[in-house]
This record gives structure tokens, sequence and C-alpha cells, in this order.
């Protein structure tokens, strides 16, 4: 692994700047739809269709070498209409002790390309967000609730459903 950057000589303030946003730029340049600095921490919006690309690129490159998964979940957005959900994966750089965001936004039953393949540890996490948001991962190897029954009806964490839930208890 060749990285030569890390959280200190980055110093933040042109999120720009930031090797991982450079790269994207470079790579993934159509796809890239908005860049985020948000408390010291650089995320960029992706094309759903280039989104596991973006990743597989983002882990295998030895100048960025992103190769730990922190986590991945979602947002409910229904005040914006046109892609109402978030998908994010919070990535960390163990050689170069650096956190990055990379976000798609989707619309209602679209699909998000699983990254299983490039991370065991996203299997439960994509099973979780399509549980409770209804977000369909395609590629998953085992696709199917993981919290709530099986016969559940709804997603639990998406705006719309009932705070008090759906059943008198």
């Amino acid at each position: 692994m060749t990285v030569n950057w890390n959280r200190q000589n980055f110093a933040g303030e042109d999120p720009e700047k930031h090797p991982a946003v450079t790269a994207l730029r470079k790579n993934f340049s159509g796809a890239v739809r908005e860049i985020e600095f948000f408390r010291g921490e650089v995320g960029v919006v992706i094309a759903p269709e280039k989104c596991r690309d973006a990743l597989r690129f983002l882990k295998d490159d030895p100048e960025l070498a992103f190769d730990f998964l922190s986590d991945v979940t979602a947002v409910h957005w229904p005040v914006r209409k046109e892609a109402p959900f978030d998908v994010i994966y919070q990535l960390f750089s163990i050689a170069g002790k650096m956190r990055f965001r990379l976000k798609t936004r989707i619309s209602e039953g679209q699909e998000v390309d699983s990254v299983c393949g490039l991370w065991r540890g996203a299997d439960w996490l994509e099973r979780e967000i399509f549980d409770l948001f209804g977000i369909p991962f395609a590629d998953h190897p085992d696709l199917r609730r993981i919290l709530m029954p099986s016969d559940f009806e709804g997603y639990p964490l998406r705006k719309e459903f009932p705070v008090g839930g759906r059943e008198e208890w």
C-alpha cells in the first residue's frame, strides 16, 4: 500500500483538494454529482449506476486505500421528490488515517448494487437497510428481512411510517 497522505497533511479547507475527490473527478467525472464538507470530513455524492465501481476504486487504488467499510446506512428525505433516498457509505483508510463518505441518491424502488463482494461486512448492513427502508440491493447473496418479522408490512425508518406503529398492542 502506497498511501502518501493522511489526516495531518490534508488541511481540509478545500474539499476539492482531497485526494479521493480528485481521483473520483478524474476517473468518474460524469458521475460525481456533488462534493460535501461537514465537520472536517469530505464526501462525494455519486450517480447510483457508478456507486459500486467508485467504491471498488476507492478501496483498491493504492494511493487511496479506503480498505475499511465502517458503515452503510440510509436516509429518507420525502421532501425531495425526485430521489428521496440516500444510501451512505462510511469509509476509512487505515494507512491514511482518514474517513471518507460516498453517497448516492435513489428513487423509490430503485436498486443499488450490493458491495458484499467488496466488503463481506456489508451483508447485514444492506439487509438492515432493505428491512427498514425497503431499498433493494442488486446481487446481494441473501436479501431478506433481518430485524422485522418476514410478514411485516411497511418500512419503519421511512418518514411516512406511523410513530406509534400500525398495530394496537
